[in-house]
């Protein structure tokens, strides 16, 4: 039998805390900074946690049922 994969796309944007919850980048944060606003950059910094609607589907794709 071959190995499960974890899905590569998923696994390059979703990190698992120490606490169980999945964190993620925000988007909109990589290139044409030069029209948004400083406001709009800060508040884009750092991670967020992951909806808990969309946990089960995350924790699929990372394999981590």
């Amino acid at each position: 039998m071959p190995k499960i994969k974890v899905h590569s796309g998923a696994a390059k944007r979703f990190k698992k805390s120490a606490s169980g919850t999945y964190k993620h980048k925000h988007a909109n944060k990589s290139h044409i900074l030069t029209k948004m606003t400083t406001k709009r950059k800060r508040h884009l910094r750092g991670t967020d946690e992951i909806d808990k609607a969309n946990k089960g589907l995350i924790a699929r794709m990372l394999r981590d049922v």
